[in-house]
C-alpha cells in the first residue's frame, strides 16, 4: 500500500510540474503577443499549482504592477500594486539572492509609493535603492536593476531644497543621489539591453535635465527605430515623440 501511495504521489508531482511548465510557456507566448492581461491569470495558475515556483511569482508581481498602472481607477490600481508586492515578497522569501526577486521588490515598492505619505515614501526610497543594488550584486547583467537604480537617482536627486530639508527634519535622512549616477546607471542598462525602449526615454529625460539636449534628441531618434517589445512600448513611443518635438 505504501509503495502504491508513493507511486501516485510521484506521478501527481510530475504531472503538476509538467502543467506548470506548459503554463509558463503559455504565459511567455501571451506576453510576447502583447496580451499581458491574459498572461497574468496564466502565471497565477502556475503559482497556485507550485506556490514556491519563483519564476511564476516574479512574473505575477511584474505583470500586476505593469497592468495595474494602466487603470484610471486609483483604488483598482493600488490593489494591483499591493498584490504585486505580495507576490514579490513571496519570491524574495524563497530566495533573497535571486536578482529578479530583488527587482520586483524594488519595482512594486516604487509603484506603491504612489499611495504613501511622506514618511513612508522616505522609507520606501531607502528600500528601493537597497533592493536594486542587491539585484545588481546578485547579477551584474540585470538590465532592469540598473534601470530602476537610474530612475531612483533621477527622482531623488530631483527633489528641491525644501522637500529634501523637510524629509531630513521629519522623516530621517535620504540616501545620496545624483543626476550623473542616474545617467550612468541608465547607460549601463542600455548597454546590457539595447532594445529596451523605456530606458531610452528615461535616459533622454535625464540628459535633457542635465542640459544636453543634443544627446537627448539622438536617443529619442534612436528610440523611434526600435520595435515594440512589450505592451507599454506604444505609450512610451508616443511620449518620446512628444518630448522630441519639444526639444527640436
Amino acid at each position: 500500500m505504501t509503495r502504491w501511495l508513493l507511486f501516485f504521489l510521484l506521478l501527481s508531482f510530475r504531472t503538476a510540474a509538467q502543467d506548470v511548465a506548459v503554463l509558463l510557456n503559455r504565459g511567455a507566448q501571451l506576453e510576447a503577443a502583447f496580451r499581458e492581461e491574459e498572461a497574468l491569470p496564466v502565471y497565477e495558475n502556475a503559482a497556485q499549482l507550485q506556490p514556491r515556483n519563483i519564476v511564476a511569482l516574479i512574473h505575477c508581481s511584474d505583470l500586476l504592477c505593469r497592468v495595474g498602472h494602466r487603470f484610471k481607477d486609483r483604488n483598482r490600481m493600488i490593489a494591483y500594486f499591493r498584490s504585486g508586492y505580495a507576490y514579490a515578497q513571496r519570491a524574495y522569501r524563497i530566495d533573497s539572492t535571486n536578482s529578479d526577486a530583488n527587482v520586483v521588490m524594488a519595482f512594486s515598492l516604487a509603484r506603491l509609493a504612489l499611495d504613501q505619505n511622506g514618511k513612508e515614501r522616505v522609507v520606501s526610497a531607502n528600500e528601493i535603492r537597497r533592493y536594486a543594488e542587491q539585484a545588481i550584486h546578485d547579477d551584474p547583467g540585470n538590465f532592469k536593476a540598473y534601470h530602476i537604480l537610474g530612475r531612483w537617482h533621477y527622482e531623488v536627486s530631483n527633489l528641491n531644497f525644501l522637500e529634501r530639508t523637510l524629509a531630513r527634519w521629519f522623516f530621517g535622512s535620504l540616501p545620496e543621489s545624483s543626476l550623473s549616477e542616474s545617467i550612468s546607471n541608465l547607460e549601463k542598462s542600455r548597454t546590457l539591453r539595447p532594445d529596451f525602449m523605456l530606458n531610452y526615454f528615461e535616459l533622454a529625460r535625464a540628459y535633457h535635465r542635465e542640459g544636453r539636449d543634443d544627446r537627448a534628441i539622438a536617443l529619442l531618434s534612436q528610440m523611434e527605430k526600435l520595435p515594440d517589445q512589450m505592451y507599454d512600448d506604444r505609450t512610451v513611443r508616443a511620449e518620446g515623440r512628444q518630448l522630441l518635438e519639444k526639444l527640436k
